[in-house]
């Protein structure tokens, strides 16, 4: 069964979000421009998508791994968070990590992609102290490494 995630097109040339293959959990999304990002740039990328998502979801952006890997592209807040509120245009904050080359995307070129999520709301409940756990306050690092 799949969930029904409204979309509007601001752009009827911009395709519809994608999975590439089967079993895919991130469907593809493109840029709504031509843009360039120069070694060290973030710019901010309009999608020409607007969602709808049912009360309980969220979508979550995710950079393209094969952009971060073979040009040093991923995204500012990765991921990126859309509320089921949220009625306006996607837009992704990308940034170019390379440190010698500029990248260009030209308008439909896939730039991240799209994670939908079922999310809980919680109660958050103040209490004196914390159960245990054999972890404690150990954080970065407290485990060691492998």
């Amino acid at each position: 069964m799949s969930l029904h995630v409204l979309i509007t097109r601001l752009d009827e040339s911009i395709p519809m979000p994608k999975y590439s293959k089967p079993g895919d959990a991130g469907a593809d999304i493109c840029t709504r421009i031509d843009l360039t990002i120069e070694p060290g740039e973030r710019v901010l990328a309009p999608t020409g998508l607007s969602i709808a998502l049912p009360d309980g979801y969220a979508a979550f952006v995710h950079p393209r791994s094969g952009l971060a890997i073979k040009h040093g592209v991923s995204l500012v807040n990765t991921p990126g968070t859309v509320d089921a509120g949220y009625r306006g245009e996607l837009q992704i904050i990308l940034i170019n990590h390379d440190l010698r080359e500029a990248i260009s995307f030209k308008k439909g070129d896939r730039i991240a992609q799209l994670v939908i999520q079922k999310v809980e709301r919680a109660e958050f409940v103040e209490v004196e102290t914390l159960p245990g756990t054999d972890r404690g306050a150990g954080g970065f690092g407290s485990t060691g490494r492998s």
